[in-house]
């Protein structure tokens, strides 16, 4: 039976579809299997030598130690997509709150309640004061093109924006996605320099921590809007405040306040309501169990952070697992000592990503628990594993 410990509160959708025969679930649980979380931050948490992998339910990771994770040979899943569609609605209703000064508007509005039979008047008298642009015909600019960046485009196109895009990484899948009427950015500085927006739909790692700085500013348009709903490091905090006193930059919306932005008139502060729909949850959760049981049961890797995607069509209920470093002969040191067991390989499947590599191999005969003994000798080795028939043999 597997363990899965959860963190955090999972939506019960996803919780459901693990079988109760074969899965032990609970919040407090000695040495799992897996690990399920959503915010909960894992760098002070000591985790179980049997843990197999976590999987986060939302796409960003930065709660999790993703290095020592790898060392391990702990898997580390998101679920990009999953809330694509909740920070897609958020991100609408950011440029239509970044260009008009609709949220002052309402809160003036709602200052005229002892008014009485003058609000009609004193409304036509004040309205001239909170106006802004359309978004029609304005340049937006998308920083990133991943599940959420491409649906952000597609609805910007849709409302009369003319759409550019940057992502030199942008998937297959991504850019089957995206509406031709889209314009790719060659650099970054020549999309800000175009952009009347800018959309920032980009994890946070150290290549794009402070993309946005007093630097890049100097590039883009007086008066234009920066919207965040991505990640809080991705713009220098201390230089999208200089902009905005300046008015270098018209409006920033964020989904990540801070007590120096909420001082600040021009900065748009939402309280991390990205994700926070009950669909959203709901398909995080249910994207996450899912790539976990694939992951326990079968070995296939899906939307992993750390390994590389691995998949293959089992041909036998006998499947070796191997994670290892990305060096040579590999293989041909895992191949070899199965070979001296007499024990026949159907098929094999070896990616690799970065420093790590992952291997499926589908065989013939049960592999006895000596194997793990001998393949973990090899140097490079970093996690073996066997399965019979979707389950951890008890030896």
């Amino acid at each position: 039976m597997f363990r899965i410990q959860t963190m955090n509160k999972i939506s019960p959708q996803g919780l459901e579809l693990f079988p109760r025969d074969r899965y032990e679930v609970a919040g407090e649980l000695p040495n799992p299997d897996a690990i399920l979380v959503r915010s909960r931050d894992l760098h002070s948490v000591e985790i179980p030598d049997t843990v197999q992998a976590i999987a986060r339910a939302g796409a960003g990771y930065n709660n999790i130690p993703v290095a020592a994770c790898s060392n391990r040979g702990v898997a580390v899943f998101n679920t990009p997509g999953g809330n694509a569609n909740a920070v897609k609605e958020l991100t609408i209703v950011a440029l239509l709150v970044s260009s008009r000064n609709i949220l002052g508007g309402i809160a003036w509005a709602a200052s005229l309640t002892d008014k009485a039979d003058e609000v009609s008047d004193l409304v036509e008298q004040g309205k001239s004061r909170f106006e802004g642009p359309e978004l029609r015909g304005k340049v937006l600019g998308v920083v990133g093109l991943g599940a959420v960046g491409v649906m952000v485009a597609n609805d910007a196109v849709a409302l009369g924006m003319e759409v550019m895009g940057y992502d030199p990484y942008i998937s297959v899948d991504a850019a089957w996605n995206l509406s031709r009427q889209v314009v790719r950015a060659d650099t970054l500085e020549g999309l800000l320099a175009k952009s009347d927006y800018v959309t920032l739909h980009l994890p946070l790692i150290d290549a794009t921590r402070g993309l946005l700085d007093a630097e890049k500013f100097r590039y883009m348009k007086q008066g234009a809007r920066i919207i965040n709903l991505a990640r809080g490091g991705l713009v220098n905090e201390a230089d999208i405040i200089v902009a905005l006193q300046t008015a270098q930059v018209a409006a920033y919306v964020t989904d990540f306040p801070s007590a120096e932005l909420l001082a600040c008139p021009r900065a748009i502060c939402i309280p991390h309501l990205g994700a926070s729909t009950p669909e959203a949850e709901d398909n995080c959760a249910i994207m996450a169990v899912r790539q976990l049981m694939a992951f326990l049961e079968t070995g296939a890797v899906k939307n992993s952070v750390n390994f590389p995607r691995c998949t293959l069509d089992q041909r036998s209920p006998h499947r070796l697992l191997v994670a290892n470093r990305n060096i040579p002969n590999m293989v041909g040191q895992i191949t070899t000592i199965l070979a001296a067991e007499n024990i026949n390989i159907l098929d094999l499947i070896n990616h690799h990503q970065g420093e790590y590599a992952y291997n499926i191999i589908d065989t013939a005969q049960k592999i006895p628990k000596t194997i793990l003994g001998r393949i973990n000798t090899v140097e490079g080795i970093i996690r073996v594993r066997i399965i019979e028939n979707g389950r951890q043999p008890l030896f």
